[in-house]
């Protein structure tokens, strides 16, 4: 009995093989009928010329793959209230969207970075409605130490194109 359940178990082996490599050669055969898919490269946001010599930025702004964007955090660097702040920084993201091709109604994913975690709600008063119908999914941190350039707030994303 036990060597007919090891004869079952190779030919079931073998037959699954079987339609394994038929599906394997069935995906190359569609792959190759499939029109070629759009080389997709990575870019940055303003570009930067080709001529350019200078040293890469520290870090880019912006930076496109395929129809993903992502936006670096933007900060307040003036005195100010959270809720001045948190205007200032939507408006900059926003302007930073429409440069690269997408809009605020385009974003999938909102990180805020408050200096202060007591500033929450007020914060949330100047983010809401920003985003279109669907806003986008959001994690919200208080950031040990404060955030660079003594901003109260900095918020980053990742959009469409």
């Amino acid at each position: 009995m036990e060597i007919q359940s090891r004869r079952g178990l190779l030919k079931n082996a073998a037959k699954a093989a079987a339609v394994a490599t038929g599906g394997v050669m069935l995906s190359a055969a569609a792959k190759a009928e499939a029109p070629a898919a759009e080389k997709q490269e990575k870019k940055s946001y303003p570009p930067r010329p080709a001529s350019d010599t200078a040293p890469p930025p520290l870090f880019s702004s912006a930076v496109s793959y395929g129809n993903l964007l992502f936006l670096a955090g933007v900060g307040a660097h003036f005195q100010g209230t959270i809720e001045e702040h948190t205007k200032h920084v939507l408006d900059e993201l926003e302007k930073n969207l429409a440069g690269a091709g997408s809009s605020m109604e385009k974003v999938l994913k909102v990180n805020v970075y408050l200096n202060d975690i007591k500033d929450w709600p007020k914060m949330n008063t100047v983010y809401a409605g920003r985003w279109g119908k669907i806003p986008p999914v959001r994690t919200t941190i208080a950031a040990a130490g404060g955030i660079p350039g003594d901003s109260l707030v900095e918020i980053d994303c990742i959009a469409y194109i």
